[in-house]
């Protein structure tokens, strides 16, 4: 790309999955650019090896709960006005905003207001599918493109009125070879006893809510004669409440800690017993059935299940198109339930087969085997960068 001048680009990234995400797209670009591209904005470590230097730490925004965030919202209200003011005296060709909408966009209309000129990116699409659907049409007014990581979100957006949206992969294709089992592996997934992933979320407050549904759970399936070697993956931040939660468990997990083992787990595993979100896309794109579940506090699953338009909570479900995954939410998330369910999917059953078989339409659905999704980023940047520079 021509230019008389380094193109300046200013990304926002305030958790660290956007934090690679932006590094990513870092990389491409200055792959593609070379010397001509200057970045500046807010990202984490990932972005700071491409070259960023962070108007501030982004651990500052990594606040979990509702009494949390009341008590650092001046902090984060006075770090949006900062990013929105510091985007706008960096006089950037393009902005780029990175998931996190309850920061980046309140940044982006504030620049759209202020540098009506300069063109915004929004890298990762806002749920309207699911939430406040309202989103997507108010989105036009300060947002020039959307980076689609689902397939089905550009016509979800079209139908709402939402911006220009473009699917451009989730950032679990570039990782396909880590995720499936070589052949010794899938001997191992198909030996006995088989190996069952054990997945109770990603948070404290998730796995506070499923400790013991989950052991109770397995110890009922052990009960009812099914062997299995239960693997329970972590990471090691959670590894205390992880020790904490089984403590109690007659039947013991091995633990894999880290993402090396988590993946080498899914590689050999033949079930797994999962809360219901987006690891069940990693699940299925692994090739592993499995069965869901959730529970939270009755306020959360209030506001989830009076303001949620979609027909499932399991996101390889959302994909596929087909509730081919069986959930269990709440009251419904009982040993009772779920011990069968994992039955038929540890075992050769009609529901395991009927799972391994849309799994396998996966490749065709997310378009696994094209370019990758920080290159089809990146092209939309610059195609973006040319619009705005010849208008």
């Amino acid at each position: 790309m021509e230019a008389s001048r380094p193109r300046k680009i200013f990304l926002v990234a305030t958790e660290e999955s956007g934090d690679r995400l932006g590094a990513g797209l870092m990389k491409v670009l200055r792959q593609r650019l070379g010397d001509a591209v200057r970045f500046e904005g807010v990202g984490g470590l990932g972005m700071a090896r491409e070259g960023l230097v962070s108007l501030f730490p982004i651990e500052q925004l990594s606040i979990m709960g509702f009494t949390a965030v009341g008590r650092k919202l001046p902090m984060i209200l006075r770090r949006i006005r900062e990013t929105a003011d510091a985007a706008i005296a960096a006089a950037p060709d393009i902005l780029v905003i990175i998931d996190s909408p309850d920061f980046t966009h309140r940044v982006a209309r504030r620049v759209r207001a202020r540098a009506p000129a300069i063109p915004v990116i929004d890298y990762v699409a806002p749920t309207v599918w699911a939430w406040r659907p309202g989103r997507a049409r108010a989105m036009r007014a300060y947002i020039d493109h959307v980076l689609a990581l689902l397939p089905f979100e550009p016509e979800a957006y079209r139908g709402l009125g939402g911006p220009p949206c473009t699917y451009i992969g989730h950032t679990l294709i570039d990782q396909i070879g880590s995720l499936r089992p070589n052949a010794g592996e899938q001997q191992r997934r198909d030996a006995q006893p088989p190996v069952l992933l054990v997945l109770p979320g990603s948070r404290r407050s998730e796995i506070r809510h499923h400790m013991a549904v989950f052991g109770n759970t397995l110890q009922l399936l052990r009960e009812r004669g099914v062997a299995f070697e239960p693997v329970l993956p972590t990471m090691p931040h959670l590894l205390d409440s992880v020790r904490e939660g089984i403590a109690s468990w007659t039947v013991q997990p091995r633990i894999a800690v880290g993402e090396d083992e988590k993946r080498a787990a899914f590689r050999v595993a033949r079930a797994a017993f999962a809360k219901s979100g987006t690891v069940t896309l990693e699940l299925a794109l692994a090739g592993v059935p499995m069965v869901g579940a959730y529970r939270a506090g009755p306020v959360e699953m209030w506001i989830a299940l009076t303001l949620a338009r979609t027909p499932s909570v399991i996101l390889a479900n959302l994909v596929l198109g087909e509730n081919v995954v069986p959930e269990f939410m709440q009251r419904d998330a009982t040993p009772e339930k779920l011990a069968p369910a994992l039955r038929d999917v540890l075992e050769d059953t009609p529901h395991r087969r009927r799972q391994l078989d849309a799994f396998a339409r996966l490749d065709a659905i997310m378009a696994i085997g094209r370019r990758s999704p920080g290159v089809l980023a990146a092209d939309i940047v610059l195609d973006t960068l040319r619009k705005a520079k010849s208008g």
